[in-house]
């Protein structure tokens, strides 16, 4: 597939870069920075920047599916949304944040007591993002939570995907980026959530 990215340098970005490459996709690696974005087979880099709504349809266009990565506080998503509409791609697959998951029946994970301070403007804003996205009439989003802790760590390919529910286990809540990047890049592949939010973790 041809596939637009969005925050190809990113953490996760750049972790899905890797993936989607390895797998053969023709990607436009879109970055403010495309220095920082590594010479592989089939990627092509594009500097964008993700508050030029006209200026990122443009690049957009002609793409099978456009995935983003970036900091919810340091985006718009309406902006992000549009530019996507306006390009005429089909599918677009988000980044999302653990925050919004839910740790007990109502009850948002970044609304528990015991959540950090320090990430829960960006925790909202990924709340936000999935609500606007759940509002578009007719575009075929994919919006994928990572776990509570969201780290580099190895390629296993062994984990597990769930809906709007926190993912834990004797070892907390985690997942690795790359394996993020496997399950995010198999959804792209093979939909099996659209229009949906969906969760991956160990």
């Amino acid at each position: 597939m041809k596939v637009a990215l969005i925050g190809a340098t990113g953490q996760a970005g750049s972790r899905l870069l890797t993936e989607l490459a390895s797998r053969g996709h023709e990607v436009t690696a879109i970055a403010r920075d495309i220095s920082k974005v590594p010479a592989l087979k089939g990627v092509t880099a594009v500097k964008g920047d993700v508050f030029d709504g006209a200026g990122l349809a443009k690049i957009l266009a002609g793409h099978d599916a456009v995935i983003s990565s970036v900091h919810f506080s340091a985006s718009d998503p309406k902006v992000l949304i549009e530019a996507v509409k306006a390009a005429g791609v089909p599918r677009y697959l988000v980044v999302g944040g653990a925050g919004s998951l839910e740790v007990a029946p109502g009850l948002k994970l970044y609304d528990a007591p015991n959540f950090p301070e320090i990430y829960l403007k960006e925790a909202k804003a990924g709340g936000a993002f999935l609500d606007l996205l759940k509002a578009e009439p007719a575009l075929d989003w994919t919006f994928l939570s990572p776990s509570a802790m969201f780290i580099p760590g190895e390629r296993t390919g062994k984990f597990r995907l769930g809906k709007d529910q926190l993912l834990s286990s004797e070892a907390g809540s985690s997942i690795s980026f790359e394996d993020y990047a496997i399950a995010m890049v198999d959804e792209l592949e093979k939909p099996a959530h659209r229009r949906a939010r969906f969760t991956v973790g160990y």
